[in-house]
């Protein structure tokens, strides 16, 4: 049976309002920006915190309906792995994991044989003796994982699993959880503002942003077509609002978009960086989408530099025309570049062009690279 929320919790002046369901061997990522209300949703679905309208229910029984019913979190079948893992540092990996078990009356044989074999599936039988501090930050978190799962929960809780480790540790832990994630029966519910570990982990995403839903669906359906600026910047893409007219699209905050399949009406624009190009001057027989631009910021990211861009103060390479407006048509331009624009360029690029601060460029786009769907 699936785990199904529908929950209202108000804490001064934040309310949060979280419709959500997760099935059996499901994996839901709430995904959001610090303050978006995920850890008050993870909270109350353990039974931290109760709501203040709604229903939490599993497998027909209520776990949460105010006024009458609440069913606190030690009698929940759930496990939870928290951001900082919350190990006891007076017990051994051993006996960390047993705890669990020994809290709901197994005997104390039992219980370490049973710890035992779940620290062997995730390659730590050496360490059963261990205690938490000299564990590394991914052995710590296998040993929480293991604990929350040697109950065989109903439910899995993951709050910020893998916050707590390093660069060079995150990638080698994320995949292995998502091994871990693949055999887990039960339903997972991780909470993260981490975009890789949702995209990497999670069957489907539910984005929360000022305590609301404002977006659901597969990693996929989410990255290809992104609704909100959050969202966007999630998933690297270039997004826009616009009103479409045939293979025009007039964006809401100024400039305007060729497309290659008409529309008509409120629709959102998007287009990954990687497909604006840049050029020093206008380049000969450029797409329609061609824009006079400058640079207002470089950065570094991994084997690319991502450039961001404006519209330029007047078209490049003419003298300063006050009466250009930027969400407008230039003289010599085309349409008005957007408000602001991503691109990625290799560093040779950036040599090159020698892209700096205030740098101004041609940015060109091909119509057929832009995605268009209903605003």
């Amino acid at each position: 049976m699936t785990l199904s929320a529908n929950l209202r919790v108000t804490r001064a002046a934040f309310e949060l309002e979280l419709s959500l369901a997760v099935a059996p061997g499901e994996v839901v990522a709430l995904l959001g920006p610090n303050g978006a209300g995920k850890s008050t949703a993870l909270r109350a679905i353990a039974g931290l915190l109760p709501v203040d309208a709604g229903r939490i229910r599993l497998d027909g029984e209520t776990w949460d309906e105010p006024p009458g019913i609440f069913r606190p979190a030690d009698r929940r079948p759930i496990g939870v792995v928290f951001q900082d893992y919350l190990l006891f540092n007076h017990l051994s990996a051993l006996e960390n994991v047993a705890f669990g078990l020994r809290a709901r009356g197994v005997d104390k044989r039992a219980a370490r044989a049973t710890a035992a074999g779940w620290l062997d599936a995730v390659g730590l039988a050496e360490y059963t003796r261990t205690k938490p501090r000299a564990l590394s930050g991914g052995q710590a978190q296998r040993v929480a994982l293991v604990r929350a799962l040697a109950t065989e929960p109903e439910v899995l809780l993951l709050d910020e699993p893998l916050a707590a480790l390093d660069a060079g540790t995150t990638l080698h832990v994320r995949a292995e959880l998502g091994r871990h994630l693949a055999r887990y029966e039960g339903r997972t519910l991780l909470v993260t503002h981490d975009p890789l570990d949702a995209m990497v982990l999670a069957d489907r995403l539910v984005i929360l942003e000022g305590g609301q839903v404002v977006q659901e669906g597969s990693p996929t359906e989410i990255a290809r077509r992104p609704r909100t600026d959050y969202v966007a910047q999630l998933v690297g893409l270039n997004l826009y609002r616009g009103t479409a007219d045939g293979t025009s699209v007039t964006l809401t905050g100024g400039g305007t978009v060729t497309i290659a399949d008409p529309a008509t009406g409120p629709v959102h624009v998007a287009f990954p960086p990687t497909a604006v190009s840049l050029y020093p001057e206008r380049p000969a027989g450029s797409p329609r989408n061609s824009w006079p631009v400058r640079v207002t910021g470089i950065e570094q990211h991994a084997h690319t530099v991502r450039v961001r861009l404006a519209p330029a103060d007047h078209a490049v390479g003419h003298p300063v025309d006050h009466s250009v407006d930027r969400a407008v048509d230039h003289p010599d331009g085309g349409p008005g570049a957007p408000p602001s624009l991503l691109t990625d360029v290799t560093p040779a690029a950036v040599a090159e062009l020698r892209l700096a601060p205030g740098r101004q460029l041609w940015a060109t786009l091909k119509a057929t690279e832009v995605q268009t769907y209903p605003g």
